[in-house]
């Protein structure tokens, strides 16, 4: 593994799940790989999960850690080819990657969607110029259109929680919830794209849920069961992912208030005793009721831990390459 951006980098989703879960037993197996060697964590927005599980997996296999928050700490960067900089970009892309790749053996990125230009924000002009400049291994720490360390994070909760089970493959929703602010797709861009990809190797059945106008890209639901009405999708459901986005098709706008989407244990009763999750942060009480993140079924805080897993395992593998 070389570059780690979406579930297209992996192919058996299983043995990888398998890697991490065999990891989160002896986390300290592999810690002599990453001896002498510097991963680079290269932040543009915020970030608690990503940053603290990634550096705690990078630790656990050896590695020396250098975070650098560009958003606060580093010039303002120039991705344009061909322009004078004579305006407010103080350092070009190209010297600032390459540099970062002298100093690093790995390096993540994590950037956010400006969410005004479609095509802008789904060309990945960003992380695919680090990729191109940097001469190293890059992990995606979330982008534009995904994020695939939190969907493998979920692939292994799921995984990890269905052990056992005496039907072979559970139910999966992901549902659409109210928020207050446009967000992007990139979580349940990933999410759908994972899950998709997970039921097409029969490892699970996938639907997802959301009002009129809130359709994902296609690319990332082939396979997908897609309804408008949550009822029908939460019924005998087994795992139930709650998160907002912003609409695809009229490009970051929030088109309706959301009334009635939100999961409460009323709702939550058609399904089967169904685990929710939630990639964090959840705003309490409109994305998700307070009663069922505080209940027995919420395994958010066991997700949020399985970040450590997703990302050791995806830092062993390139390692290993190195």
């Amino acid at each position: 593994m070389n570059t780690f951006f979406s579930a297209h980098n992996v192919d058996k989703l299983k043995e990888i799940v398998d890697e991490a879960l065999a990891l989160k037993a002896a986390p300290y197996a592999y810690q002599s790989l990453g001896k002498n060697k510097t991963l680079g964590l290269i932040f543009l927005n915020p970030s608690l999960r990503t940053r603290m599980s990634t550096q705690k997996a990078a630790a656990n296999l050896g590695m020396n850690v250098m975070v650098m928050n560009m958003d606060k700490d580093g010039w303002a960067l120039e991705t344009r080819d061909g322009v004078v900089m004579d305006g407010t970009t103080v350092e070009h892309i190209r010297e600032a990657a390459a540099v970062m790749g002298e100093y690093c053996n790995v390096l993540g990125i994590r950037s956010f969607p400006k969410l005004k230009d479609r095509a802008e924000d789904y060309s990945e002009d960003l992380f695919n110029k680090f990729v191109k400049f940097c001469g190293k291994p890059v992990i995606s720490l979330e982008s534009a259109t995904r994020h695939p360390l939190q969907s493998l994070t979920d692939l292994i909760t799921i995984t990890e929680l269905w052990q056992g089970k005496e039907r072979q493959k559970p139910k999966v929703v992901l549902t659409w919830a109210p928020h207050v602010k446009p967000l992007p797709q990139a979580v349940p861009n990933s999410f759908a794209e994972w899950m998709c990809k997970a039921q097409a190797q029969g490892l699970l059945d996938f639907t997802i849920t959301h009002p009129e106008g809130y359709e994902l890209a296609e690319e990332f639901t082939q396979g997908a069961n897609i309804t408008v009405n949550q009822q029908e999708a939460f019924q005998d459901a087994d795992f139930i992912y709650v998160k907002n986005w912003s609409s695809y098709n009229e490009y970051g706008q929030i088109l309706i208030g959301g009334e009635g989407w939100m999961p409460d244990e009323e709702k939550l009763k058609v399904s089967n005793n169904a685990k929710v999750m939630h990639c964090l942060p959840v705003r309490r009480d409109l994305e998700l009721a307070s009663a069922v993140l505080d209940g027995p079924n919420s395994v958010v805080i066991q997700e949020a831990g399985n970040r450590v897993w997703a990302a050791q395992v995806v830092l062993k593998r390139i390692l290993e390459t190195q």
